[in-house]
């Protein structure tokens, strides 16, 4: 592939101060060596269903991080478009997972049955961790590498030389998240959290939300690493 890079996170907006204040933590999770053997079609199958059945495992933390998030913001708007995504993963995305994990040979009574990796485990329980004795904004800074970075790796590897599509059984993976709708998702999540800093003091409080922002992005790395390590 060698489409120009789309960068959808404004420079200016709070998330994008943010990958720039922690631009080392944030290139170890977006230019991973398992999203880059994503790209190329050389990730081992192995790695790629430990890493599924985690993913599904790691929804179901998710879905109860929006709905926190639903309980701790401060107005309609946000209240409704968290609420909305806690719908979208109950009721869609894990659906969806489970068709995709169909193709790879896997059922949910497989992935069920699977206990929660340690990355898994430590991630999820850190993001839920900031909601609890944080605010809505120190919950979405959490939350949001995961949905933004799944979005800028797709459009990384979209833009990139060393990407193969044809005959790459990652294909539909990279297209899902390179898609207009998961695009605009991701885009939405940027855009709250303009909104819900606006009355939360988000310009005084960067150090420590970098801090927030740093660790999830680290944590979203060590995710990768553990499909590698799982599969090893």
């Amino acid at each position: 592939m060698t489409d120009t890079f789309t960068d959808i996170i404004p420079a200016q907006s709070l998330f994008g101060r943010l990958r720039a204040n922690a631009p080392d933590a944030w290139q170890s999770y977006v230019c991973h060596d398992f999203v880059k053997q994503l790209g190329n079609g050389t990730l081992p199958e192995a790695a790629f269903k430990h890493y599924l059945i985690q993913d599904y495992l790691f929804l179901i933390q998710f879905a109860r991080a929006y709905a926190l998030a639903t309980y701790k913001a401060d107005d309609l708007r946000a209240m409704r478009q968290f609420s909305g995504t806690v719908h979208a993963i109950l009721d869609m995305e894990m659906s969806l997972h489970l068709d995709f994990c169909k193709g790879w040979g896997l059922t949910e009574a497989d992935i069920v049955a699977e206990p929660e990796s340690r990355a898994c485990i430590t991630y999820t329980r850190y993001v839920l961790d900031c909601g609890g004795r944080g605010d809505v904004v120190d919950l979405q800074v959490a939350l949001m590498p995961c949905m933004v970075g799944y979005a800028e790796i797709a459009n990384r590897l979209m833009a990139s030389s060393d990407t193969r599509l044809d005959g790459n059984p990652y294909r539909a993976w990279i297209e899902m998240y390179a898609s207009t709708e998961f695009q605009d998702v991701a885009k939405a999540e940027i855009d709250l959290l303009e909104h819900t800093a606006q009355t939360r003091g988000g310009d005084a409080r960067i150090a420590g939300l970098t801090a927030i922002f740093a660790r999830a992005s680290r944590l979203e790395a060590d995710f990768w690493q553990m499909g590698l390590d799982l599969a090893k």
